[in-house]
Formats: C-alpha cells, structure tokens, sequence
C-alpha cells in the first residue's frame, strides 16, 4: 500500500491536486489499484536530522494505516512543507488527520487538469 518508484510519484505530482495544512501538503491523484496507496517526502531542508525525517515519515504512515479504511482509491504522497522543529507529534498526527479527511470522494476528482 505503498508508493515506490518514482514513477508513482511523478505522476502523483503531475496531477496537480493538492490539499495544504499548516506543516504537510497532500498531492493526490485517483488509482485503479483498487485501494489508497500512500508515498512521504520529507526533505532535508525542513528536517536536517535523519532521526527527525524518519519520524515523520513513521507517523505518516501510521496515520494513513489508521485511516486508509476510509480513504478513497488515491495515490497519495504527504510532504513536509515547514520546519517542524518545536512541533510536538500529536500536533502533527492531528494535521495529517485532517488533510486526510478533507480528501474529496473519488468519483468528483477523477478526470485530469487541463
């Protein structure tokens, strides 16, 4: 359920479908793996330790392991968009909640842009 190549993420990221909070953007684009599949980048600009980054990325994936049941078929890729140097984790799980469920349903978002 995870995005690897990156090609998967390269097409996520040409879609050009993204939902903003306050430290993660979300870029989406409609599957047909028949369920949602998740990719994280955390860059090192934001996060300069490794130890930080792979925190992240671990509560990014616990949160959409939490949550996928009730996602739709998306290839989602949740990126670090600030510094997240004071920011506590639950403050950072409660922000990856919401730009999950702010997602729109699958039937509304599936045509490409122009």
């Amino acid at each position: 359920m995870r995005l690897h190549k990156t090609d998967e993420f390269s097409s996520v990221f040409a879609f050009r479908r993204v939902l903003r909070g306050r430290y993660f953007a979300l870029h989406y684009c409609p599957n047909q793996a028949g369920s949602a599949r998740l990719g994280v980048v955390v860059a090192k600009k934001l996060a300069k330790r490794a130890v930080l980054r792979n925190l992240v990325k671990r509560i990014g994936r616990d949160v959409f392991r939490h949550a996928q049941a009730s996602l739709p078929d998306y290839d989602l890729v949740l990126r670090l968009s600030a510094k997240v140097g004071d920011v506590t984790r639950r403050t950072m799980r409660e922000d990856m909640l919401a730009l999950f469920e702010r997602l729109p349903k699958a039937g509304r978002e599936s045509k490409a842009p122009r």
